[in-house]
């Protein structure tokens, strides 16, 4: 109970959110919550799985941090939609394509689904990835759009090809989301609202045949 009402009140936080400080505590609170929940099973996959993620979060909210702060130390402001020096667009989306897996920072995605139960690997697919693509949406105007372009073509292919090499469904599944960021990302210097439509039809999905 205490894990779930955590992750709802992180994501709500995140996505409420209009001062980077209150963004990253979000994230934070988001990641804390779910742990208890990978680990849940006492096994050693699962503990592995747990502990990657845990790093690999934990580095991309610093990083999330580290840009907001240089921001700040130039601009003078922590607004969330008013990211404006280069290097802090720059690390933002290096930061949030960490959290979100996508290529090259990909690597621990599959290897924690491998690790979770079915339904926890449906929250890490689905819900955990809110937050970051809600943070996307709001600064999708100041994101390095060279960097965050060159990534999502990557992924949109990467995903497809080696999912094709799995036997693992939850192998498959990881591989398939990060190809559906891919196509999101892409779009989303163009057309937010698409970004977000296209979000909610791979939750569905995912849903659909993880549930199944």
């Amino acid at each position: 109970l205490i894990s779930i009402s955590s992750l709802l009140l992180g994501t709500t936080i995140t996505i409420s959110s209009n001062h980077w400080m209150m963004a990253w505590t979000g994230l934070e609170i988001n990641t804390l919550a779910i742990l208890p929940l990978i680990s849940k099973p006492h096994h050693p996959r699962a503990i592995e799985a747990a502990t990657k993620y845990f790093l690999v979060q934990a580095a991309a909210s610093t990083l999330l941090l580290f840009s907001s702060t240089t921001n700040a130390l130039f601009t003078g402001q922590w607004d969330v939609t008013q990211l404006i020096h280069p290097t802090s667009c720059l690390l933002l989306t290096t930061a949030i394509s960490i959290k979100l897996g996508l290529v090259p920072f990909h690597f621990w995605f599959p290897e924690v689904l491998q690790g979770s139960s079915l339904m926890t690997s449906l929250l890490l697919a689905t819900a955990m990835k809110f937050p970051p693509i809600a943070l996307l949406l709001m600064t999708s105007p100041s994101l390095n759009h060279t960097l965050l372009t060159t990534m999502a073509i990557a992924s949109a292919a990467l995903g497809g090809w080696t999912g094709l090499n799995q036997t693992q469904v939850r192998k498959i599944l990881a591989f398939s989301s990060i190809s559906h960021l891919g196509w999101m990302t892409i779009i989303i210097i163009y057309n937010p609202k698409l970004t977000l439509i296209t979000f909610y039809l791979y939750c569905m999905m995912t849903a659909a045949t993880l549930l199944t």
